[in-house]
């Protein structure tokens, strides 16, 4: 799974297979910790990452939405900035 990102002990990552298609998502990582974050609403489809952990990313995948959107329907991936 390709690494977009990496900010404040996340990584972000997206891949694609038949079962990880819809809806459009990023998997986050933090720790020991993990969540899989819908790119539209940025809202936890599944996971336990900590809440000051999953604000941090929805925050990231607000600022970079249509980047994350075209990625996934293009699947040609490539880093974003972190978020600072």
């Amino acid at each position: 799974m390709p690494v977009i990102s990496r900010f404040y002990g996340l990584l972000i990552k997206m891949f694609f297979i038949p079962a990880e298609h819809n809806p459009p998502h990023i998997h986050a990582i933090y720790g020991e910790y993990s969540g899989i974050i819908d790119i539209k609403t940025q809202k936890m489809l599944a996971g336990d990452l900590p809440q000051k952990a999953l604000a941090l990313v929805q925050e990231w995948a607000k600022l970079h939405k249509s980047e994350l959107l075209q990625m996934w329907d293009t699947q040609e991936i490539h880093e974003l900035p972190p978020l600072v």
